[in-house]
C-alpha cells in the first residue's frame, strides 16, 4: 500500500466531498454542508487562497483530507474513509494541519462532539479540552511547544 499526504488541488474537490459525506461519525450530506456554506466553490476559494487543505492518497486514490483555517487558527476538518482508518493517515493529515497553523499561531483549536471517537483521537494527539460547548461539543486547544 503506497501512502502519501499532499497539498490538495482544485481537481481534489469532488473527492473531498465524497470523503466528507462517506464518514460514519459526524456525517453530513451535501445539502447539509451547503446549508453551512461548505460548497465546492468555497473549498475552491480556500485552496486558491492558501495551501490549507491536504489529501491522503493510497495507491493514487484520495482516501482522506484535512483542512485548516489560517486566519482563525483552527483545524476545520480531518476525515478518512472508514475502510482506511487505522493506517496512520488521520495522524499524518493532522500533523500537516497543525504544522501549518503553528507557523502563524501559538495556540490552535478545533471542536468536535465529546462522545465521538474523534474526541479520543485528538486527546491521543495531545489536544486538551478547554471548554464544553452546547449540544455535547467540546473545544480542544493545542499549544506550540
Amino acid at each position: 500500500m503506497d501512502k502519501i499526504i499532499r497539498i490538495a488541488g482544485q481537481s481534489d474537490i469532488k473527492a473531498i466531498f465524497d470523503i466528507r459525506t462517506s464518514v460514519r461519525e459526524n456525517h453530513l450530506s451535501h445539502d447539509q454542508l451547503a446549508e453551512m456554506g461548505i460548497t465546492p466553490d468555497a473549498i475552491q476559494q480556500a485552496i486558491l487562497a492558501s495551501p490549507c487543505v491536504w489529501v491522503a492518497e493510497v495507491d493514487g486514490v484520495p482516501v482522506g483530507f484535512s483542512m485548516a483555517d489560517a486566519e482563525d487558527g483552527c483545524v476545520f476538518a480531518a476525515f478518512v474513509l472508514p475502510e482506511f482508518e487505522g493506517h496512520g493517515l488521520g495522524r499524518s493529515l493532522m500533523a500537516k494541519a497543525e504544522a501549518f497553523l503553528f507557523q502563524q499561531h501559538r495556540t490552535i483549536w478545533l471542536k468536535t462532539a465529546e462522545g465521538s471517537r474523534a474526541s479520543g483521537f485528538y486527546r491521543n494527539l495531545g489536544w486538551k479540552v478547554v471548554e464544553n460547548l452546547p449540544e455535547g461539543d467540546v473545544r480542544f486547544e493545542k499549544s506550540r511547544t
